[in-house]
């Protein structure tokens, strides 16, 4: 049974781990008001684009001068995954769902006999797969120096992978990051870039309506790097705000949990104290019955 000195020297460091938390929670909700406006503001650019862009990819259909990016390499035999996660921890399960996610497609993929290349966007993803797909890793970014994300850092990684496409490196991108919902809900998604894969709008024979200058396939060759850029900028922005959601229900939680804790040492303090007061009058009183 602990001393009421170990029971003290506990209740201060919980109490100190409590103001931490509590901390961490307030910064995570101001960065996360930030964080949440900027992932808001990208939606409707990127959802316009992407509308665009399947427009003039159904208008091009599967015809010979279609844009390698739209029409791929004509295989799926090499995939690489683009796992983005945070560069920090102690928000709860965010890293861990996106690895999850990110871990049963490769395990999909090698068991159909595919050859599957990780990058990593961040160091807890990294630190996560190295265990078991440690040599499949090709490249890492690491963001732990930014500040702010911004579309360079989404531009220089989208280059990267249009550099390895056009060099023969895959055949199939896909990225993973967690699409921010509410604060408690982050929805882990895969999206495939490279070659560019739209869902099917209705109403696509509108596109007839238009004459493009140039044609088709040059805008699209225009458009279609720009669009990797987009989704990558788009989901580090959806990745940013779910993280500080994340991280601001984590540390509420651990806050609540520390306060329960503190009850309940608080108690076991008092009842330890009280058994100790009652011992010594017990003895008192006995010593002074045998005189």
């Amino acid at each position: 049974m602990p001393s009421l000195k170990d029971l003290k020297n506990r209740i201060g460091s919980v109490k100190s781990t409590r103001k931490i938390t509590k901390a961490m929670q307030m910064v995570a909700a101001a960065k996360l008001r930030r964080a949440q406006e900027a992932a808001e503001a990208a939606r409707p650019y990127a959802e316009r684009m992407n509308a665009v862009m399947a427009g003039l990819a159904a208008s091009v259909g599967g015809s010979d001068s279609a844009p390698r990016l739209l029409a791929g390499t004509g295989a799926d035999k090499t995939h690489m995954l683009v796992v983005m996660t945070a560069e920090r921890g102690l928000c709860g399960g965010f890293n861990s769902s996106i690895v999850r996610l990110a871990r049963a497609k490769a395990a999909e993929l090698i068991a159909a006999g595919k050859t599957v290349k990780i990058i990593t966007v961040g160091k807890k993803g990294r630190e996560q797969l190295k265990r078991d797909y440690a040599d499949h890793f090709v490249a890492h970014v690491d963001l732990s120096e930014v500040k702010k994300i911004g579309y360079d850092n989404a531009q220089s990684i989208a280059r990267d992978l249009i550099h390895r496409f056009d060099h023969g490196e895959f055949d199939v991108a896909t990225i993973f990051f967690n699409r921010f919902q509410s604060v408690i809900s982050q929805i882990p998604t895969a999206q495939q870039v490279i070659p560019a894969k739209f869902e099917q709008a209705e109403g696509t024979g509108s596109a007839a309506l238009y004459d493009y200058e140039p044609s088709e396939e040059e805008i699209l060759a225009d458009l279609l790097p720009r669009g990797v850029a987009t989704q990558v900028f788009t989901a580090l922005l959806e990745n940013g705000a779910s993280e500080q959601g994340a991280r601001m229900s984590a540390m509420d939680n651990a806050t609540r949990n520390a306060g329960d804790m503190i009850d309940k040492l608080t108690i076991q303090f008092n009842r330890s104290r009280q058994a100790a007061i009652t011992n010594e009058l017990i003895e008192i009183i006995s010593g002074a019955e045998a005189l």
